[in-house]
């Protein structure tokens, strides 16, 4: 509960403010009108206290920070950096990271909810927490090392800096098993050649779980696929098309 009220807090904060930023203009808070699909509705009654301050809570955030700025963001290509350091603030960028690790440490259920309503909001928001919170940082969390997580999960939690998963390759897709990028070992360093294509975060992204094919050491002829983590240089991928309606993710190419 006392995350809970420290998130509505923030919302608030958020919410209060005379907007001063570069590319996000204030506009009249939207109204809603009623839905219905036919189907019988679900009682939101079934949620728990702190699930439903937490959608209330992000529906309000987006009704006032993502709707009025989605079209002109995705129109112009324009990735929405302040609305995405907004959401770092409010922990919805690593709401599932135990709070041990320095998360938001809330459930899948929450996860979901938030999910829902920043991309009603917005998709391309939508597209960018999930990409950050389940493709960075999830893996980022179970597998790395203490030194590992200093680098790369800490800076990721709740500054706004995101992550990105480099999986894709322009002549196989998403096929892992066929990954033709190699890791490569020179001297005391790996150095990693290949070509990664249609990367969400890529342009933007601190730093990335990369999937790559490597030598085993112990028998020549022995090739596994592997993750590596990574820091990205400043614009180290290249801008790639992304589709109408989640054009402000930069999805891109390596």
């Amino acid at each position: 509960m006392m995350m809970m009220t420290a998130m509505k807090r923030a919302v608030a904060s958020h919410l209060a403010r005379v907007p001063a930023r570069v590319g996000l203009r204030r506009k009249a808070p939207v109204q809603r009108r009623p839905f219905s699909s036919g189907a019988p509705s679900v009682a939101f009654a079934q949620l728990s206290e702190e699930h439903t301050m937490l959608r209330e809570n992000v529906r309000s955030f987006a009704d006032n920070e993502l709707v009025p700025n989605a079209a002109e963001w995705d129109k112009g290509h324009l990735f929405p950096a302040d609305a995405i350091r907004q959401m770092g603030e409010m922990g919805l960028l690593s709401i599932a990271v135990p709070a041990e690790l320095g998360g938001t440490g809330m459930d899948n259920l929450a996860y979901a909810i938030a999910m829902e309503e920043i991309s009603r909001g917005c998709a391309s928001c939508g597209v960018i927490m999930s990409v950050n919170n389940s493709l960075y940082l999830d893996p980022v969390v179970k597998n790395a090392t203490e030194a590992q997580r200093e680098q790369f999960l800490d800076p990721f939690l709740h500054t706004g800096q995101v992550g990105c998963f480099a999986l894709s390759e322009p002549g196989n897709g998403s096929d892992a098993g066929a990954a033709s990028t190699k890791a490569e070992k020179r001297g005391d360093v790996y150095v990693l050649n290949g070509s990664k294509a249609w990367i969400t975060n890529g342009y933007e992204a601190g730093a990335a779980v990369v999937l790559v094919r490597q030598m085993q050491p112990c028998v020549r002829a022995c090739v596994r696929a592997c993750v590596w983590l990574c820091g990205v240089g400043e614009h180290g991928l290249q801008p790639a098309m992304a589709d109408v309606g989640t054009a402000a993710t930069w999805t891109q190419r390596r």
